[in-house]
């Protein structure tokens, strides 16, 4: 018999809401701040620079307004849930034939305040989240869709810091949410109770089939941090690269996720 799937975690919608304002409000400030030469470096991410991944960036939180302006989707739930979020946002390949992010926004300031003063105005500090949106992976609750905008800020405020050499803070919030959701993703993509992976202090869970312990220390147990354990799940560590350098610790004979990941890029 499979393992029972766990009820899935629950956001809090206008927490959420705080920590994506919060997280967009860091990057805003530090792209205020480069340079034309920090602006025209490359990212780890192909052809992109620095500029394009700064609009990049606010274009993805763009996509709130832009999905809340268009009609609601018909039916009596979404079609896709926040865990299925990752594998299907996974599937979308970038078309390397489009124009490149800043392209057509080549004055960011601009455009992050248009994005900023847009999401506060279209998502009041107020209601339910319960609001259907038609994102480009199906529709989604607002409160969901919202728990995957601080995926893409943080991930992406890894990629500035990779690329610059800076510290653009993570809200406590945000990075929470964050490292939750792909965990959770990784549970459910693994079902089982025979490896339990540790991203302290945000999320433990239990993944993988096999024995399941039901007390004491498990034998088989994977330990990272929230930043290293983010890294892995998007591809921007390989998991013998974060083992070999100390950045992850796994202990057991089945404490091995290389198979599973990358759960999204």
């Amino acid at each position: 018999m499979p393992p029972a799937k766990k009820r899935p975690r629950t956001y809090d919608h206008l927490r959420t809401r705080t920590a994506v304002l919060a997280q967009y409000g860091h990057v805003r400030d530090a792209v205020a701040a480069l340079t034309p030469q920090q602006l025209a470096r490359p990212t780890r991410l192909g052809d992109w620079t620095v500029r394009d991944l700064a609009a990049h960036i606010a274009l993805g939180l763009g996509s709130v307004s832009r999905d809340l302006a268009l009609p609601q989707p018909p039916g009596p739930g979404p079609a896709t849930t926040l865990l299925e979020w990752p594998p299907t946002v996974a599937a979308v390949v970038r078309d390397p034939a489009a124009p490149a992010p800043a392209a057509d926004r080549p004055d960011l300031l601009a455009l992050y305040g248009e994005v900023e003063a847009a999401f506060r105005a279209d998502v009041p500090a107020s209601g339910t989240g319960d609001r259907l949106l038609p994102t480009r992976v199906g529709s989604m609750r607002l409160a969901d869709y919202l728990v995957t905008r601080t995926v893409e800020l943080v991930v992406h405020t890894d990629d500035l810091n990779d690329a610059l050499g800076l510290e653009i803070p993570y809200d406590r919030q945000a990075l929470a949410a964050c490292t939750r959701l792909l965990a959770d993703t990784l549970a459910d993509r693994a079902p089982g109770g025979s490896v339990e992976v540790r991203v302290p202090p945000f999320a433990v869970v239990q993944c993988i089939g096999g024995p399941k312990h039901t007390r004491g220390t498990p034998p088989n147990v994977v330990e990272t941090s929230p930043l290293t354990w983010i890294r892995l799940a998007t591809g921007r560590t390989e998991w013998a690269h974060a083992l070999e350098e100390a950045e992850a610790v796994a202990s057991g004979e089945r404490a091995d996720l290389a198979v599973l990941l990358p759960l999204l890029r």
